[in-house]
């Protein structure tokens, strides 16, 4: 039997939006378009560099991007959540407060970057008069 295709782009949406990232947030640490970044989710496949950097952005492997599986995910979750009785048992190996905080540190320079850039076209706007 044929192993299912590997939709890497679709893999990277799901962990994006996981992770409560915009496309624009992405591309913006990426120094891309959002439209790349959108064109990048459609693919079938990405290049390995690539792949490195997007990995990179999110704040995991490009293994990690790769090995993605959205069931085993909700899995976990229902396990730690729900069925303490399940023979597998799964512990977050990272402190969920501390991911919340990088995240939101992280966003907070992405706003403050995008604050600086508007900051300067206003700036070149008001000189060129």
């Amino acid at each position: 039997m044929a192993e299912p295709k590997l939709h890497i782009g679709r893999k990277i949406s799901r962990i994006r939006e996981l992770r409560g990232m915009k496309q624009e947030a992405l591309a913006q640490l990426m120094g891309v378009s959002q439209q790349a970044i959108s064109k990048i989710e459609q693919s079938d496949e990405v290049e390995d560099l690539a792949l490195e950097k997007i990995a990179q952005a999110l704040g995991v492997t490009a293994e990690g991007i790769k090995n993605f599986n959205e069931e085993a995910v909700f899995n976990i979750i229902g396990n730690n959540y729900h069925d303490n009785s399940s023979s597998v048992q799964y512990q977050c190996t990272f402190n969920p407060i501390d991911k919340l905080i990088e995240v939101y540190e992280e966003n907070k320079k992405l706003y403050e970057q995008l604050l600086k850039s508007e900051r300067e076209k206003v700036d070149i706007l008001k000189n060129s008069k």
